[in-house]
C-alpha cells in the first residue's frame, strides 16, 4: 500500500511522493521558549516524532528541520511572552530563551522524542530574513512605512487557500498592535517592526533598527536548509490562520516556487473541551505528569487519538492509556523473559503467521495517514495471541520468541515509542529487574521451607513498590502495575 497524507492544503487523502525519490525534506512549526512546555506542545511533537520514525523505518532519508522562535512572536496584546518573562524575572531575554530551550529539550528527551535533525533559531537568522524582507519589497509584495515593513495581502491572489478564508471576510491577522493607519489594508502583517525605545531585542536593517515578524523566521529557515519548495510541513491546527497563510504567502511570492507540497496539523489538546494553553492557565507541565506516568504511558495516550484529532486530558483519561500500554509491555517483557531459557526448535512456528499478518496490517494502517490509533490497536490484538501462546504450557521456540521480540521492539518501541526498552517504571531496568527476580528466588526459597509469612512479607512489599506477583506451574512471573 502507497503512503497516504491528508495534505490540508486541498482538504483531501493524496498518496505521498516526495520531491526526490528515497528523500524526504520536512519542516516543523518549533516553540516559542519563554516557559516550561506542556503536554499540548507533547503532543504536537510526538506526532511528528512518530511521523518522521515511521518515513524512516519505511526507508526514507528524512531530513528534519524544527525552528525556535526566540525573538519575533508577538501576541494579540503587542507584548513578546519573552521579553514580559524576562521581565517578570527581572532577567535578561536570551538568559530567559537558553533556560527554556534546554527545559523543551529535557522535556523532548524524556519523552523519547527524536531530537531534530536541525533545530535552527530565529535569533540566529535575521541575517535572511532580512534579506527575505527587501526581496519582496524588490518584488512588489510588501512595503514600509515608520521603519515597519508590511507584507500586501491584495498582491497574492492566493492569500487564504490553505485556510480556506477569503480575503474580504477575514480580520486583521496579525499578531501586532498596530494603527490601521500605518497599514494599506487591515489584513497586512508585519514582515519588520520598528523597535520602540524600550524593545531590549534590536537589530540594524536598511529601515531602521527593528525585529522580524513572526511569520517571517520559518519561511526564511526553511528556505535556507530546505529549499524554496520542500515535501512536508508540520504544524499546529490553531496557527493554520494566521501563521501557516502568511508563511504561504511570503515565501511563494519570494522564491517564486510552491511552498510546501503537503501540509500535515495537528489537533489540539484540550481540558473539557478547552484547548490547553498557558493563557487560559488549564495547562499541565510535561514535567510535572511525568512525575505521575511513564513517557511511554503518556505516548500511548496521545498516540490513542489521530494526529489531526483533538483529545481531551483527564487522569482518568491517562490511567486508561496506562492500562493498555501495560498489557503491552508486560507481554513484551514476558517474551523477553523466556529467551533467556527457551531452545532452538520450530514449536510454535505456526505463530510466525500470526506476525506477518501484524506486520501487514500495522503498515497498512500507517501508510493510511498515520493512523496511530489503529496502530496501537493492532499491537493489542496481537497481544492477545502472544499471551494465549505463551499461557498453553508450549516450549516456544526460540526463533518464535525472536520474531515477537523483533514485532514489539520495531513496530511497538522504534515506530511508536510505546514499548519500554526496560522491564521496570524507572531507574535501571535490567538492575531493578534483577533485584525483583532476587527477591522472587528468595520468596521460593521461604515457600519451600515452609516459611509462609516470609513469603507472604515479600510479596506484599514488592506489591507496595506496584509489583505484582502471578504464582504459574511453571513459576511466579511478575508485572508492574
Amino acid at each position: 500500500m502507497t503512503l497516504r497524507i491528508f495534505n490540508v492544503l486541498g482538504r483531501e487523502k493524496q498518496d505521498f511522493v516526495p520531491l526526490e525519490p528515497g528523500r524526504v525534506n520536512m519542516y516543523v512549526c518549533g516553540p516559542t521558549v519563554y516557559d516550561h512546555a506542556h503536554l499540548g506542545h507533547a503532543k504536537s511533537y510526538v506526532a511528528f516524532d512518530v511521523v518522521v520514525r515511521y518515513l524512516r523505518y519505511s526507508g526514507y532519508d528524512v531530513l528534519y528541520v524544527q525552528n525556535i522562535t526566540d525573538v519575533g512572536h508577538l501576541r494579540e496584546s503587542g507584548v513578546d511572552p519573552i521579553l514580559l518573562k524576562a521581565k517578570q524575572l527581572q532577567s535578561i531575554p536570551m538568559k530567559i530563551v537558553e533556560e527554556y530551550a534546554r527545559s523543551y529539550f529535557e522535556d523532548m528527551d524524556a519523552l523519547g522524542v527524536l531530537r531534530p535533525d536541525i533545530s535552527p533559531r530565529a535569533s540566529a537568522h535575521v541575517p535572511e530574513q532580512i534579506k527575505m524582507t527587501q526581496t519582496l519589497i524588490d518584488k512588489g509584495y510588501a512595503y514600509e512605512v515608520n521603519g515597519s515593513v508590511y507584507f500586501d495581502v491584495t498582491k497574492d491572489p492566493d492569500y487564504g487557500k490553505l485556510s480556506n478564508r477569503r480575503l474580504d471576510e477575514q480580520e486583521s491577522g496579525t499578531r501586532e498592535t498596530v494603527r490601521v493607519d500605518e497599514k494599506r489594508n487591515p489584513e497586512d502583517f508585519a514582515l519588520w517592526k520598528k523597535a520602540e525605545p524600550e524593545h531590549i531585542l534590536r537589530w540594524d536593517s536598511p529601515w531602521g533598527e527593528g525585529f522580524p515578524g513572526w511569520h517571517i523566521e520559518c519561511s526564511a529557515m526553511a528556505r535556507k536548509y530546505l529549499g524554496a519548495t520542500f515535501d512536508i510541513h508540520g504544524g499546529g491546527i490553531d496557527n493554520i490562520f494566521p501563521h501557516n497563510e502568511c508563511e504561504i504567502a511570503q515565501s511563494e511570492s519570494a522564491n517564486d516556487a510552491p511552498f510546501a507540497n503537503y501540509w500535515m496539523l495537528v489537533g489540539s489538546l484540550t481540558v473539557d473541551g478547552v484547548k490547553m494553553s498557558k493563557s487560559l492557565g488549564n495547562f499541565r507541565t510535561i514535567k510535572d505528569a511525568l512525575t505521575e506516568y511513564r513517557p511511554e504511558v503518556i505516548r500511548t495516550f496521545l498516540l490513542t487519538a489521530h494526529y489531526s484529532n483533538p483529545i481531551d486530558y483527564s487522569d482518568e483519561a491517562l490511567q486508561a492509556a496506562m492500562g493498555g500500554w501495560e498489557r503491552i509491555n508486560n507481554a513484551a517483557r514476558l517474551v523477553r523473559r523466556a529467551m533467556t531459557t527457551a531452545l532452538q526448535g520450530d514449536e510454535g512456528n505456526s505463530f510466525l503467521v500470526r506476525l506477518d499478518e501484524a506486520k501487514v496490517a500495522f503498515i497498512e494502517t500507517m501508510d493510511d495517514d498515520f493512523n496511530t490509533p489503529r496502530a496501537i490497536a493492532v499491537l493489542q490484538d496481537l497481544t492477545r495471541d502472544v499471551n494465549t501462546l505463551l499461557n498453553s504450557g508450549a516450549n516456544v521456540g526460540l526463533p518464535v520468541l525472536e520474531a515477537i521480540n523483533n514485532i514489539y521492539t520495531t513496530l511497538g518501541g522504534d515506530v511508536l515509542g510505546v514499548v519500554a526498552k526496560d522491564d521496570v517504571a524507572t531507574g535501571n531496568g535490567q538492575r531493578e529487574a534483577g533485584l525483583i527476580e532476587l527477591l522472587i528466588s528468595l520468596r521460593a526459597q521461604a515457600r519451600a521451607n515452609k516459611n509462609f509469612a516470609e513469603s507472604d512479607r515479600i510479596r506484599k512489599e514488592l506489591a507496595n513498590l506496584g509489583v505484582t506477583l502471578e504464582d504459574r506451574a511453571d513459576g511466579t512471573i511478575w508485572r508492574v502495575s
